[in-house]
């Protein structure tokens, strides 16, 4: 029988020349996408942090945190997406479920 729900956890870092309410309403929008398509159970806005090689020029960016549960299908598209997010400039989904 198929799993109907896995344990994610991603991290994505947004560009550091947004504002704080750019970043935050781009931080949301994707707490929000994440939320429509499973649950969220822990959601950490880690700020503005030193990279520890640049990025596109940039030294800093805006580090978000969210562990959530969907189903196994939407990472998939959620990494979509941040891959055509232009202020997103990396992302991380890890399956937390154990094999």
């Amino acid at each position: 029988m198929a799993k109907v729900q896995s344990k994610y956890e991603t991290v994505f870092i947004l560009n550091p020349t947004l504002t704080e309410e750019a970043a935050a309403a781009a931080a949301e929008k994707f707490k929000t996408l994440i939320g429509q398509n499973g649950t969220i159970t822990e959601a950490e806005d880690w700020g503005k942090r030193r990279l520890a090689y640049e990025i596109n020029d940039f030294n800093e960016g805006i580090y978000t945190l969210v562990r959530f549960e969907s189903a196994p299908d939407f990472p998939a598209e959620l990494d979509r997406i941040y891959r055509i997010t232009d202020v997103v400039m990396r992302s991380l989904i890890v399956c937390l479920d154990d094999k």
